[in-house]
Parts: C-alpha cells; sequence; structure tokens
C-alpha cells in the first residue's frame, strides 16, 4: 500500500509539473531543460559514458532551437536548421529500432555514444518545444495532447496485457510486454484522440487519430529501446529520481522517442493543407 501511494504521488508531481508549464512558455522551455539535464545523467550512467561533453552539446542544441522558435521562427535559416536535424535525429532512430530485431547489443564505443546522446536524447527535447511551438506559435495543448496520448497508450497496454496478454513482444528485451498490450493500448489511444480533438481544438479528429498511432508506435518502440539499453547496463530502472516509477528517462522514453515523428506529422499537414 506504501508503494502505491508513493508512485501516485510522484507521479502526480510529475504531471502537475507538466501541465502547470504550460500556461507560460518560459516555464516549459525552462522545465523541460532540467528534465533534459537529468535525462543525460540517466542515460550516460546507462551507456559508461563520462564525458561532459553530451550536456554541452545539449544545451546548445536545446537552448538555441528554443530560442530560434520563440524569436526567429519565421527565419528561413532556422526552418532549414530544423529539417536537417529532424533528418539526421529520424535516421538515427530507425537505426536504433533496427537493432531491436538484432542479437547484437546496441553500439557502445565512444564514436556511437556521442551519435546517440545528440540524435536521440538530445533531438528528442528540441522536438518537443518545437512541437509546442509549431508553426509560429505557442500551442502547448498539441505537446499536452501527445502526452495523454502516451499515458492513455502506456495505461492500457499494461492493464490488457497484465489481464489478457498471452503472446510476448519483445520477449528478450521486455518480457512482460504482450501483442494484446500494445493491440490494447493502440485502440483506446485512437478512442482517446476524439476527446483530445474535442477539448483542445487544435488539430482535427483525423489527425489526432493519425497522431494516437504515430505516438503508440514509436512511443512503445522508444520504450523498448530504453529497456534494451537498460538490459545492457543490467539495471531495472534509468534512475531513481522518481519513487516507485524509478528514472526520468524511464517515464519521458516514449515521448522523446516520438517527439520526431510527431513534428514530422505536423510538418507534412501543414504543407498539406
Amino acid at each position: 500500500m506504501k508503494e502505491i501511494v508513493t508512485r501516485a504521488l510522484s507521479g502526480l508531481l510529475y504531471v502537475s509539473l507538466l501541465i502547470a508549464s504550460l500556461y507560460w512558455q518560459n516555464a516549459l522551455i525552462a522545465l523541460f531543460f532540467v528534465f533534459g539535464l537529468i535525462c543525460m545523467a540517466e542515460f550516460k550512467k546507462l551507456i559508461q559514458l563520462k564525458s561532459f561533453f553530451p550536456y554541452i552539446v545539449f544545451s546548445i542544441l536545446y537552448l538555441g532551437f528554443a530560442y530560434w522558435k520563440i524569436m526567429m521562427d519565421s527565419a528561413k535559416g532556422v526552418d532549414e536548421a530544423s529539417q536537417i536535424l529532424l533528418v539526421i535525429t529520424i535516421f538515427v532512430e530507425l537505426l536504433l529500432i533496427k537493432d531491436l530485431f538484432s542479437e547484437k547489443t546496441i553500439p557502445l564505443f565512444s564514436s556511437k555514444r556521442f551519435i546517440i546522446t545528440t540524435f536521440y536524447l538530445s533531438s528528442g527535447f528540441v522536438f518537443l518545444i518545437c512541437i509546442a511551438n509549431f508553426n509560429q506559435t505557442f500551442t502547448p495543448l498539441l505537446l499536452l495532447g501527445s502526452f495523454i496520448l502516451v499515458w492513455i497508450n502506456d495505461t492500457f497496454a499494461y492493464l490488457i496485457g497484465k489481464n489478457f496478454g498471452k503472446q510476448k513482444l519483445f520477449p528478450s528485451i521486455s518480457p512482460k510486454k504482450t501483442v494484446e498490450g500494445f493491440l490494447g493500448g493502440l485502440f483506446f489511444a485512437c478512442i482517446g484522440s476524439y476527446f483530445i480533438a474535442h477539448f483542445t481544438e487544435t488539430l482535427t479528429f483525423n489527425y489526432w487519430l493519425i497522431l494516437s498511432i504515430i505516438v503508440s508506435v514509436f512511443g512503445t518502440l522508444g520504450d523498448l529501446i530504453e529497456s534494451k539499453f537498460k538490459r545492457m547496463a543490467q539495471v531495472k530502472d534509468s534512475g531513481v529520481i522518481m519513487p516507485g516509477h524509478g528514472g526520468l528517462l524511464d517515464r519521458l522514453d516514449s515521448i522523446i522517442f516520438a517527439a520526431p515523428f510527431i513534428f514530422l506529422f505536423l510538418r507534412l499537414i501543414t504543407y498539406v493543407s
């Protein structure tokens, strides 16, 4: 009972901080900057990287893009820079997805580790801010809706997988994840997209429905990839900062990985419309 209360309180604090920051753009940027530094510390420990350099790269990328998106989003150079970062990030993430289907370990020697910390973790936080400042306007409900889809997917994937799951999804990486759980999370995320579209009035239901599929698929893949890193490091959690939950990276791994694909979809529908 005590563990459940502890888990609920730490989760409530995390969600409250996130929702409160959505009312003020600078608060959101500051919160995710702190979250990014904490996740970087946890991830560096997982991949056994002692260099301080990833913190510098994260700070330059994140604060640079945060400033540009707020102050200079109409500049052509900024738009091109975000496109280049998006292409490289998605390419690196596709390579990480490929490694899920391989018995080989994810490469951890120095050059690969710097690439992964930059174009997996640092750029993931950059695109979270880009989503919240999409189309030259501070639209935090786009980001909140994406988080809600992650929470719905994770909650129902756990509940359905626990009660009805039989077919393992990736038993060598995450023995508790099941195909039934994944499909259940996807189904309820699709249902949730209708209410998000209705109450946020940001995108049409059709667009939110597609986003729910993107979030469920790539969010699940992001969680599996972090699980593989943890399995390689032989640890259960990425950290201990959230009692009952583990590390902050354990809570943000899905949205960090899905963020570039969410941003890509938002750009595509802008061009189409």
